[in-house]
């Protein structure tokens, strides 16, 4: 059977009517995670919002209109971030992600010169697959426990209403996203968010206080950094994680639209544009910018990777900055409603990655390969901590790490002719 889904490609212009529907889309998808970062630094999210929108024009602009990419707030710097500001003072953390972008503009530049090659070495397929892969997994317990953005259902105080609208909200996408036909199969993400919104008000779970107390007009809190040499080395290792990251969304949106990004636009030019942006960020009093997972999973779902509507995303943002009823109305959509949107669309971005180890045709009889994908899950997986001085690593950003000590380890033991096969 015909599949009847309408594909928007990257170059694309979409429709008027369907712009502002698309683009709210992924607005919706991208602000819990975004607006969290600044909550939990104890910045106005504001501010936020308006280079959250600028910094991914101007990704756009950089990348030549060829990379489909939102940038929202990076979890990455957040706990060096926050261990800067209980010592030193915000201004001080927005200097040391001034430095951090500077750093990857560099490295930027290295990647212009002398190509991408080293991706191969220090993360080959079987590597890389896994890592993507736990940009989705390891949020997988965020949208039952809460956690960040998502439902709070493993709890004593969890009632049948919580599940029922975090399950109306799943159901909705699901459904939305294999049989909605037309103009609907382009926003099955819009649809079961605002089914499970209007749920929620019908079972009471929804405070309209925010929306009754925000001002009409808002100004983002500006603010200019400051520089010490201890909050740099501070947030100086987040390089390699914020890098690991992004090579693994490039390659995650390269296996969705179908192109290799990391050549064309190419991999320097995303780069430079995510670190300029976080640089840019921090100059004015904001957080620092990564692409984001939960719109890559709208893109996977969806099958819109057009510009102009992750453009329009941005947009949208902006003027959010600004305008305050707009950003209090999707402050009000209760944590089930997030969660049953992302208990999909973190599972769509695992699977990519299991997707990319399948495209590779990664061969597993191969004691390296197996090896290496093994290890960088369960260190991923597992709960595993390390703390050295204010950075800790868990979680995927020490399955990065790992990756690539594990993968030059490989490839000396390669060299020196000690690997059994």
């Amino acid at each position: 059977m015909k599949n009847s889904k309408k594909i928007y490609k990257v170059e694309e212009k979409v429709p008027l009517k369907l712009l502002l529907p698309l683009s709210i889309q992924h607005t919706f998808a991208m602000f819990g995670a975004s607006v969290l970062v600044p909550i939990l630094f104890g910045i106005n999210p504001g501010i936020v919002l308006l280079m959250n929108g600028i910094g991914t024009l101007l990704f756009i602009l950089i990348t030549k209109q060829k990379a489909p990419a939102y940038l929202g707030s990076s979890f990455a710097f957040l706990a060096p971030g926050t261990a800067i500001i209980a010592s030193e003072g915000f201004q001080y953390a927005q200097g040391a992600f001034i430095v951090v972008g500077i750093l990857g503009c560099i490295l930027a530049y290295i990647i212009y010169k002398f190509g991408t090659s080293w991706i191969d070495v220090l993360l080959p397929p079987a590597a890389m697959g896994a890592v993507v892969a736990l940009i989705g997994f390891e949020l997988a317990g965020n949208t039952v426990t809460g956690g960040t953005i998502g439902a709070n259902l493993m709890t004593d105080t969890a009632s049948k209403k919580d599940f029922l609208v975090f399950f109306i909200t799943l159901f909705t996408a699901i459904i939305g996203s294999v049989a909605f036909k037309g103009f609907f199969s382009t926003i099955p993400i819009l649809i079961s968010i605002v089914v499970g919104y209007i749920a929620a008000v019908f079972f009471g779970m929804v405070d309209f206080t925010p929306v009754r107390e925000a001002s009409l007009f808002t100004l983002p809190d500006f603010s200019a950094p400051k520089f010490s040499a201890s909050a740099i080395l501070a947030m100086l290792p987040v390089i390699l994680v914020i890098t690991s990251e992004h090579i693994s969304h490039q390659v995650v949106t390269s296996n969705i639209i179908g192109r290799d990004l990391l050549k064309e636009p190419g991999l320097h030019r995303s780069i430079f544009a995510d670190n300029f942006s976080s640089a840019l960020s921090g100059l004015v009093g904001g957080v620092p910018t990564t692409t984001y997972g939960e719109n890559i999973g709208v893109m996977a779902i969806t099958g819109v990777y057009s510009v102009q509507v992750i453009g329009g995303a941005a947009v949208i943002s902006i003027i959010m900055a600004f305008f305050g009823p707009l950003a209090a109305i999707i402050q009000t959509i209760p944590g089930n409603v997030i969660g049953g949107v992302t208990f999909l669309l973190y599972g769509m971005i695992g699977t990519s990655g299991i997707r990319l180890l399948v495209d590779q045709k990664v061969d597993y009889s191969k004691s390296v390969n197996l090896v290496l994908t093994s290890v960088i899950f369960i260190a991923g997986l597992s709960g595993l901590s390390l703390k050295f001085g204010a950075i800790e690593l868990q979680g995927m950003v020490l399955a990065s790490v790992v990756a690539v000590v594990l993968s030059a380890f490989m490839t000396i033991l390669k060299k020196l002719n000690l690997i059994n096969q």
